[in-house]
């Protein structure tokens, strides 16, 4: 089981960075940000640009993944945006993970309202969807693309010089619909999923989860695609309870999206107040105990650790003094 963490992109860098740094001495496998142009209640507050923020973190860090959760068509284009995905990928030496998803339809989405679009149907949202991702496809992985489409045309699109990770970067989907789910099948590296948008109570959300990877079992199956080909991520953090609320919490979830099948989880960074608040103690907790017992990073970093202080006869330090020290 890997393990990754959502760093919003709401901080000034000298606050951001020693995350994006915590992140990678944590152990945690990826750390990721959102790509929105404003997002829900924190719409009025401080908020930075996803992927300068990404370049800025592959500056700072040196074996950790980063991605986008998630990219949406709403205010990109894939031949420009296409650009900046090569440009960090380059920047991080080949560790960027392009996540990908629909976006909100109807009245609520600011990413669509703040553009002055007029209300999008949930049908035209993923036949957008379908387009935005082929063409992404195509512009990354091919060193000239021509496409005209309902949504989106592109004339000579060059690539040069090419995504570091061939034949392009990794695509993470995000679908919960069966339409979307196509989309990952067919271009995805891995699957994306929040599981029901309202559940009753925390086990109806997991039954939902588990309903979804069935579905998502299922059209992979259709396709004639190996479900072992396609890496499985959870955000445990879409459920009722947040997930870092207690270290018992977060091995709950864990454990649940291990019995589900999924290979990746994905928790956020707790904050003073309002959503996904809570405790950094517990997300340090979780990192010294938890995280070298699941098999990533943290395993490797806890283990050259051990050699370390064999070979030095250094009893070493934790986590939370590497991190505090650093602070």
């Amino acid at each position: 089981m890997r393990v990754g963490i959502v760093i919003l992109p709401e901080y000034r860098w000298w606050a951001a960075e020693p995350r994006w740094r915590g992140a990678e001495t944590y152990g945690f496998d990826h750390a990721w940000t959102y790509d929105h142009l404003g997002w829900r209640s924190l719409v009025d507050g401080p908020w930075f640009d996803s992927m300068a923020t990404l370049t800025a973190a592959a500056m700072v860090t040196e074996t950790l993944r980063l991605g986008t959760l998630v990219v949406s068509p709403h205010f990109r284009h894939p031949v420009s945006f296409a650009r900046q995905v090569l440009t960090v990928d380059d920047v991080s030496d080949g560790r960027f993970m392009l996540g990908l998803g629909s976006g909100a339809t109807g009245k609520g989405g600011y990413d669509r309202t703040v553009m002055g679009e007029e209300e999008i149907t949930p049908r035209q949202v993923t036949a957008r969807f379908g387009e935005f991702v082929e063409l992404m496809d195509s512009v990354l992985a091919k060193p000239v693309t021509d496409y005209q489409g309902e949504y989106y045309t592109a004339v000579q699109a060059r690539s040069a010089p090419g995504c570091v990770q061939r034949p392009r970067v990794p695509f993470l989907v995000g679908a919960d619909g069966p339409k979307a789910m196509a989309v990952a099948a067919r271009h995805g590296q891995g699957w994306i999923t929040l599981g029901p948008h309202e559940a009753a109570d925390l086990d109806d959300w997991w039954r939902g989860v588990g309903e979804r990877a069935e579905k998502f079992d299922a059209i992979l199956a259709e396709r004639g695609r190996d479900r072992a080909t396609v890496d499985r991520y959870l955000s445990l953090d879409a459920s009722p309870l947040f997930s870092l609320e207690s270290v018992e919490a977060f091995r709950d979830h864990v454990g649940r999206a291990q019995e589900l099948g999924f290979t990746d989880v994905v928790v956020h960074w707790p904050r003073p107040d309002g959503v996904y608040a809570g405790r950094e103690s517990v997300l340090e907790q979780v990192a010294a105990e938890v995280l070298p017992t699941l098999g990533g990073r943290a395993s490797l970093l806890a283990q050259n650790s051990t050699e370390t202080s064999n070979v030095m006869g250094d009893p070493g330090v934790s986590l939370g003094e590497v991190d505090s020290s650093e602070g």
